[in-house]
């Protein structure tokens, strides 16, 4: 049994991504705003005296650079694993703003995160969130004995406790065994 504290990324800044009009996973390069840094700063704060061991990233720039804060002040490098990686509203890569991420959102949220019954849609069903970032989570508690904490997105965090409020620069706690997640 592994303790997971599973952070989400501290509110991130599109203006970048928006002025550039970055299509699809470019917009994934937004990294934090100044509130953003600030979250990441008192989650490291207030998880420091959890004696972690292990500090894994999304690759989402959002997520390393929350990451990134977050190691540098417990003294603890930043692993990355591309399966702890954001919901993708459009697996072809091809969304071209938010509104089409909300479209796709929506759907997802109308067919309560599973593709209808038949039915293939461009979004990723909340069920391979789950299986990705288990098998994340099953290649680097391998490794660790001590508390991991997992840099992440909302989504992930839904597909793995069913919390679907989780703030940028806020965490759950996540206890994984491998037995039952495998």
């Amino acid at each position: 049994m592994t303790q997971i504290y599973l952070v989400r990324h501290g509110q991130p800044d599109y203006e970048p991504v928006d002025t550039r009009a970055l299509p699809g996973p470019a917009a994934d390069s937004a990294p934090l705003t100044a509130v953003g840094a600030k979250q990441a700063e008192e989650l490291a704060d207030l998880l420091s005296g959890i004696g972690a061991t292990y500090l894994v990233s999304s690759p989402f720039t959002r997520a390393l650079h929350s990451a990134a804060i977050i190691g540098h002040r417990l003294a603890l490098g930043v692993r990355v694993d591309y399966d702890l990686r954001d919901w993708l509203p459009d697996h072809t890569g091809s969304w071209r703003s938010l509104a089409d991420v909300r479209a796709a959102q929506a759907e997802f949220e109308a067919y309560d995160g599973e593709w209808p019954e038949g039915v293939q849609r461009l979004w990723e069903p909340l069920s391979r969130v789950r299986e990705r970032a288990r098998a994340a989570l099953a290649r680097h508690t391998a490794s660790t004995d001590g508390p991991v904490l997992a840099v992440t997105h909302l989504m992930v965090i839904r597909a793995l406790t069913g919390e679907t409020g989780t703030a940028h620069g806020a965490h759950e706690y996540y206890r994984y065994d491998p037995a039952e997640n495998g």
